[in-house]
């Protein structure tokens, strides 16, 4: 077993009270930075073993410089794009995710999302707090029973919606994932048919992104693509901002291009105060809150901490994001047991 670190744990923001336990129960010192402003984290930085980390700071290349001896960087969702990868990865940083730790609880919002449109619950309570009770002769709401969801990205989230939807919708659902494997895509074909991304566009009643942010991804929904679908479509992003060009989604809600939208994630978070998105009456919004239930910001807390408890003695952490740097510095971590048949 490798020595145990001496850097201190640092928390750029708190995390949950179980999670922090464990981490004082392996008798690690934990450092609560007084706020997650870069000004405030970087001084913090030196000395540091371990961070586990929320998406209120990007840790920069900047701030990694400030390290001296850092370990590893756990992220309790499950992205990584607020983590300099190539930094990390330059330093012999082992940078890891809660990565499917939240997909249920994501899947259960975004499926809240769509449910909430169709029936439009939030216009709806809106005028009845204005003693509209005539707005129910409107027939605003719709059956979803017949509408067909279209997925872009069929990852973990993505495949649980689908599980959720297609009960209710009782139609066959799209998909659209140029990486998941084939034998994969099989497993779905009662219920789902993968299709190419504008047929998807095109021709479903609803459609939900997940995927995660990177170079590949970054604005892959813009004006010609929102272009694509139907009138009468909604569109759900829980996923993260950037991968939709918000100015071309707030033209096409304003030009009723589409029907709607249901918006967990902003280009930039907080919502900015003059956003034309505060607004519109055709848009659903809600503060990038997908995964933070009651009982899923323990898990994924809990999650990100034991990785690091695992790394700090001696073995490999689950869900690591640049898994180059096991090659070298990294290369005599022991597998988990529970990879090598044993128990947790």
């Amino acid at each position: 077993m490798m020595e145990r670190k001496k850097g201190y744990i640092l928390l750029p923001q708190p995390i949950e009270e179980e999670a922090q336990k464990m981490l004082e129960d392996e008798g690690l010192e934990v450092v609560l930075a007084p706020d997650p402003s870069p000004a405030t984290v970087s001084p913090l930085m030196k000395g540091a073993g371990a961070i586990v980390l929320r998406t209120g700071i990007d840790v920069t290349a900047e701030l990694l410089a400030e390290s001296d001896d850092l370990w590893t960087i756990s992220r309790t969702g499950g992205g990584v794009d607020n983590v300099d990868l190539k930094a990390a990865t330059e330093k012999e940083v082992i940078v890891t995710s809660s990565l499917g730790v939240n997909a249920t609880t994501v899947a259960e919002h975004t499926l809240s999302l769509i449910l909430a449109l169709y029936k439009q619950f939030f216009l709806l309570d809106r005028e009845v707090r204005k003693n509209n009770f005539k707005v129910r002769y409107k027939n605003y709401p719709q059956d979803v029973k017949g509408k067909r969801l279209g997925i872009i990205g069929f990852g973990k989230i993505g495949q649980i919606l689908a599980d959720y939807f297609y009960p209710l919708s009782k139609t066959k659902l799209l998909a659209y994932d140029p990486i998941l494997p084939e034998e994969r895509k099989r497993s779905f074909s009662h219920m789902v048919q993968f299709v190419s991304l504008e047929e998807l566009l095109r021709t479903s009643d609803v459609v939900s992104i997940h995927v995660p942010l990177n170079k590949y991804t970054r604005n892959m929904i813009a004006w010609e693509q929102f272009k694509m679908m139907k009138p009468e479509a909604y569109f759900v992003n829980v996923s993260r901002g950037g991968v939709v060009n918000e100015r071309d989604l707030i033209r096409v809600l304003k030009e009723r291009i589409i029907r709607g939208a249901g918006l967990d994630v902003f280009e930039n978070e907080p919502l900015e105060a003059n956003s034309p998105l505060l607004e519109m009456d055709n848009v659903l919004l809600t503060p990038h809150t997908a995964a933070l239930t009651k009982e899923c910001v323990v898990r994924m807390a809990t999650e990100a901490v034991k990785r690091v408890i695992a790394l700090f003695n001696g073995y490999q952490p689950a869900n690591i994001a640049n898994p180059e740097v096991l090659l070298e510095k990294w290369q005599h971590l022991k597998k988990r047991p529970e990879e090598n048949g044993g128990e947790n």
